[in-house]
């Protein structure tokens, strides 16, 4: 009697898996839709931006960094783009550290009366009057600096969490076909540091295990050429892969949808542009909302008239589900929110530094900031990175 095949034994065949299980040993593929859409991550962080923008206290600010960080810390997958937020964050604390220098060095316009140190004054020509070199150092100023600073460094590190949690090539291809050329060049853009620091991390580890320095001006030499020539062999690959796919072909369109196309567009973008300015500014909350909702609509009817031209198609496009809308809501209901308390409150979120006094928190727009954590309990855990020495084997 033949024995059947199999670990089984004499007798015994291997149950043949069903169609679509995949192999024993390999995980599954996980969905796509359990995916959250990588526009929902950049409205959100750009939501969070904006609020930023809306005070200087640096109580709501730090709450505003915690939010964002904690977001990254439980729902960044196991990429090398994602890895982007500890750069954000380190370009934020430079920017911290050197405008506190330039208030130190330059002076501060806010007039204080509390001298911290006196450095030697540099007497300058008179065409150069209003600017100072050293002189007075005072408390109002460096904490107006250091309120100011902070400001700045929220918003980078918000648009650094976007960049730690939006896929860029997922991104790319959810960009309407109107904007598909101008995509590809942001997405290379976005995606250029995340692999920058990975390859020169990966340098520098096989320079250690050769005991050759990875530091100084020697090991940074040795160092940036080989990234250099990485980033050129990617750089010829990247085009010779978008010359072979067809890129740049357009559709013939009439004359007249082109300029009806290229106006909607041009004026929805000003549209939004003066919009947001009047939003971000006390002057012009009558008039941002109104400019802003009708730009957008003409940039929307512009970008969609644009599209006919691009014959292209997506495969296995990203939805837009119920999750999506949810994370957007809470960066929009953090905006609006602090926006809305700009404008009942405004010393609350820009507390004053002559006299100098310690800001405090304001209830309410805390809470309110807090609701930028609810895509850490709404969006899919990110999967757990794979070692191959703990896989089971078939």
């Amino acid at each position: 009697m033949r024995e059947a095949r199999g670990s089984g034994g004499p007798g015994l065949a291997r149950p043949r898996p069903e169609r679509g299980t995949p192999p024993v040993g390999v995980p599954a593929p996980r969905s796509r839709r359990a995916q959250l859409h990588p526009g929902a991550w950049w409205l959100w962080a750009l939501a969070l931006g904006t609020a930023a923008t809306r005070t200087t206290n640096p109580l709501l600010l730090a709450l505003l960094i915690t939010v964002s960080g904690y977001v990254v810390a439980v729902r960044r997958p196991h990429t090398p783009w994602a890895r982007s937020y500890g750069a954000f964050v380190k370009l934020a604390a430079a920017v911290l550290l050197l405008r506190l220098a330039f208030a130190v060095v330059l002076g501060s316009p806010i007039p204080g009366t509390h001298t911290l140190f006196t450095l030697p004054e540099v007497p300058l020509p008179d065409w150069a009057q209003g600017i100072r070199l050293g002189g007075r150092v005072t408390a109002e100023g460096l904490t107006f600096a250091l309120y100011d600073a902070l400001r700045l460094a929220a918003l980078l590190i918000c648009v650094g969490a976007a960049n730690a949690l939006a896929s860029p090539s997922r991104l790319l291809k959810s960009l309407p076909g109107a904007l598909y050329e101008l995509g590809v060049a942001v997405v290379v853009a976005l995606t250029f540091a995340p692999n920058l620091i990975a390859d020169v991390r990966r340098l520098r580890a096989a320079r250690r295990l050769r005991g050759r320095p990875d530091k100084g001006v020697r090991g940074l030499v040795q160092v940036g050429l080989p990234v250099l020539e990485g980033a050129l062999e990617r750089s010829v690959s990247l085009a010779a892969a978008m010359d072979a796919r067809g890129y740049g072909r357009t559709a013939e369109v009439p004359d007249a949808v082109r300029r009806t196309t290229a106006a909607l567009t041009l004026g929805g973008l000003l549209g939004v542009c003066a919009g947001t300015y009047g939003l971000l500014t006390a002057a012009g909350g009558g008039y941002g909302l109104p400019v802003l909702l009708a730009g957008l609509a003409s940039a929307l009817a512009g970008l969609w008239l644009g599209g006919r031209r691009t014959l292209r198609t997506r495969y296995r496009p990203d939805p837009w589900d119920a999750r999506a809308w949810l994370v957007t809501a809470s960066g929009m209901a953090v905006a609006a929110l602090m926006i809305l308390a700009g404008s009942l409150d405004p010393g609350a979120l820009n507390p004053g530094v002559v006299p100098l006094e310690p800001p405090t928190l304001p209830l309410w727009p805390a809470a309110a900031v807090l609701l930028g954590l609810l895509p850490a309990f709404v969006t899919p855990a990110p999967e757990a990175a794979r070692d191959p020495r703990k896989e089971p084997t078939t």
